[in-house]
């Protein structure tokens, strides 16, 4: 509102009471060239009345208005800002809500998909593997491995009908033994992949739609629904039959796994190589060791003594 020069001449002019334009310059408060623009400038501020002999105007009068002026610009500046900031807020969430949830189209990015999920995962991936992969067979995963020898916890649920496919229950076996935890129902709600609890795969074209199009998969990331989607997965893991657990001798182990699984012996015979008759042979051992006469009664125990539980 005032410069500093102003500030000084009228300071003088209140100490003195009155002054001359001399004055002013003889007290130093002003410089000779300057004096009477300063001087026109309070003038036009209010601060001094006219005349050849200045005396200073109460500033509360002269500046009050302006005082209020600033006031009320500043209070009109408050709330803009105040706008700007809410619709800055809506608009933000609208974008981070838009940015939680994208598409991949086609199963080869969706296959890519999959890989750098794994590759960049830090310490877990949760994983629904139903039958007719999508995208990527368990044969094909190259990146597990890896991802197991780096530390990182693999969890995943087969659905039943997957373990009769050529050469996947052999390659989740060998999983199994480089440190995948695997377990198997007789079916599972969706295809999903998660990745540390920040990102999740779920491709959306049902089976009956498949040939229709391509895949098409949302990419999730950390939101309510990707808790409700690690939930979903938690509670399915509780329920869900280990594959390669301890026990009964390490021969029947597996034997005990897909009988609990519900396979039927034919698929068992084939998975070990033996013949049916073996197979019956050996679930009749495994029943008079739990000391139960069905398959029933053989799983019952088999939960209860803790034979299907992973090694620690």
């Amino acid at each position: 509102m005032l410069s500093e020069t102003e500030q000084r001449a009228y300071r003088l002019l209140v100490r003195l009471g009155r002054a001359a334009t001399a004055d002013l310059v003889a007290h130093g408060a002003v410089l000779p060239e300057e004096t009477e623009a300063v001087l026109e400038s309070l003038r036009a501020k209010g601060l001094i009345g006219p005349g050849p002999v200045h005396h200073p105007l109460p500033p509360d009068v002269a500046l009050g208005d302006a005082l209020l002026r600033r006031q009320q610009d500043l209070q009109n500046a408050q709330q803009i800002v105040a706008g700007l900031s809410e619709e800055y807020r809506t608009h933000a969430r609208r974008r981070d809500a838009e940015h939680l949830v994208s598409l991949v189209v086609g199963a080869g990015p969706l296959r890519q998909r999959l890989r750098e999920m794994q590759n960049d995962a830090r310490t877990e991936i949760l994983w629904f593997c139903r039958a007719n992969p999508l995208a990527m067979a368990g044969t094909d995963n190259a990146e597990e491995g890896s991802a197991l020898a780096r530390g990182v916890r693999y969890r995943a649920i087969y659905e039943r009908d997957l373990l009769d496919r050529p050469g996947e229950l052999e390659s989740i076996l060998e999983s199994v033994a480089a440190g995948e935890e695997a377990r198997t129902l007789p079916t599972l709600p969706v295809r999903l992949a998660i990745a540390d609890r920040e990102l999740a795969i779920c491709p959306l074209v049902p089976d009956e739609s498949r040939g229709v199009g391509e895949p098409t998969a949302a990419l999730i990331r950390s939101s309510e629904l990707l808790d409700a989607l690690v939930a979903l997965f938690e509670s399915y893991w509780e329920r869900a039959t280990p594959l390669g657990a301890q026990g009964p001798p390490a021969v029947d182990t597996l034997l005990l796994s897909l009988v609990v699984a519900g396979m039927p012996d034919k698929s068992i015979a084939t998975h070990l190589g033996v013949s049916k008759r073996t197979v019956q042979r050996r679930i009749d051992r495994l029943m008079d060791q739990a000391g139960v006469d069905s398959r029933t009664g053989l799983a019952y125990q088999a939960a209860r003594r803790d034979w299907l539980q992973p090694r620690p």
